[in-house]
């Protein structure tokens, strides 16, 4: 799919949101990257074979709520 010089990561790479988008719309909550990957605003993507990857947002220090 890429024709950049050098080639984004295929969407099997563990790098593969490194890629060029191809198109983005933040109002529906979704980019397409440059290898075929769907990527939604939550962090979750969707592979060019239709495998599924959960969003995986980092846990951040200072946003953890503790019961009382």
């Amino acid at each position: 799919m890429c024709q950049h010089q050098p080639p984004c990561p295929t969407a099997d790479s563990a790098d593969r949101e490194a890629a060029r988008l191809t198109a983005h719309h933040p109002e529906q909550g979704w980019s397409l990257l440059c290898n075929g990957v769907l990527l939604f605003e939550d962090t979750g993507e969707l592979l060019p074979d239709g495998q599924i990857i959960a969003p995986h947002r980092p846990l951040q220090a200072g946003r953890v709520m503790k019961a009382a």
